[in-house]
């Protein structure tokens, strides 16, 4: 089955498991913020770095995929809610909260984020040795103190640290990604945090030069700017956020640990790496 197959399947399963005879509106704000999907492309990392550590136990593989891009769409849920982007729109149709208001918003991102630790326990009942492991991985990529919940919060502070904001409103997630990957393939997951923290870092400054530079066909633009957020554009330029991704974009291939898979992942990353730059700037970059 490919990734995607995969990633659709077990999300699917999980909310079969505990959609029925629920709250209708709250299931179905849950569902409208997980289908159709984006790309996907937290959880294919997790199942990329597992195969590359030998996927020897995929149904725990597949449930831990699933449950990255539960914790992904229940913060984008949260991001949107009038209180933080106020954002009317997300994947081209209208955000959770403007689709089932502001409480039911709220009530689905929370749900999301067990309905992730519960899809892992699922997932786990064959290898159960693996599943703290998993449970800590993902637990630190939400909470305190750098996990996305942070990563959040670091927007109200008066004076952020950029670093310190990126690794936590993107990076964790991403780092959680990698790491998982390797736990549920029984590998030592802390050898793949760098991997995971360095594509984090390049996609925040990736999507920051989409936030400077994109045209409103890709994105809303200038949101940053706006919400006086931190921003890499705005800290570097273009050219030196430019620059920034393409280092990070060098040393996440160059974290990979040693495992059988390393030639193949390494080969991938550099190919969604090139993906990253926005279109109206490959020509500079």
């Amino acid at each position: 089955m490919d990734p995607t197959a995969r990633i659709e399947t077990a999300l699917n399963r999980a909310f079969l498991r505990t959609l029925p005879g629920g709250p209708p509106l709250l299931a179905g704000a849950m569902r409208h913020a997980i289908f159709p999907g984006g790309a996907r492309v937290r959880p294919r990392l997790c199942l990329a770095v597992a195969a590359a550590c030998g996927d020897d136990a995929p149904d725990a593989t597949d449930a831990v995929a699933a449950a990255i891009e539960m914790l992904h769409c229940a913060s984008l849920v949260h991001d949107d809610l009038p209180c933080f982007d106020d954002a009317a729109t997300r994947r081209g149709k209208p955000s959770v909260h403007a689709a089932f208001g502001s409480p039911i918003a709220v009530l689905a991102g929370d749900a999301l984020i067990v309905l992730a630790f519960q899809a892992i326990a699922w997932g786990a009942l064959a290898t159960p040795a693996r599943l703290g492991a998993l449970v800590l991985t993902l637990g630190q990529a939400v909470g305190m103190p750098s996990g996305i919940c942070a990563g959040q919060a670091w927007e109200s502070e008066p004076n952020p640290d950029i670093t310190a904001y990126q690794r936590a409103k993107t990076g964790a997630l991403f780092a959680a990604a990698t790491m998982a990957g390797a736990a549920a393939a029984g590998a030592d997951p802390l050898p793949w945090r760098h991997l995971g923290e360095y594509l984090g870092l390049a996609y925040q400054v990736a999507d920051d030069l989409l936030d400077a530079a994109a045209t409103e066909a890709d994105k809303p633009v200038g949101q940053d700017a706006r919400l006086g957020r931190p921003n890499a554009v705005q800290t570097y330029g273009i050219n030196g956020a430019l620059d920034l991704l393409t280092s990070l974009a060098h040393d996440a291939a160059a974290a990979i640990p040693d495992c059988p898979g390393a030639t193949p992942l390494r080969a991938l990353i550099t190919q969604e790496a090139s993906r990253l730059v926005p279109k109206n700037l490959a020509r500079v970059a």
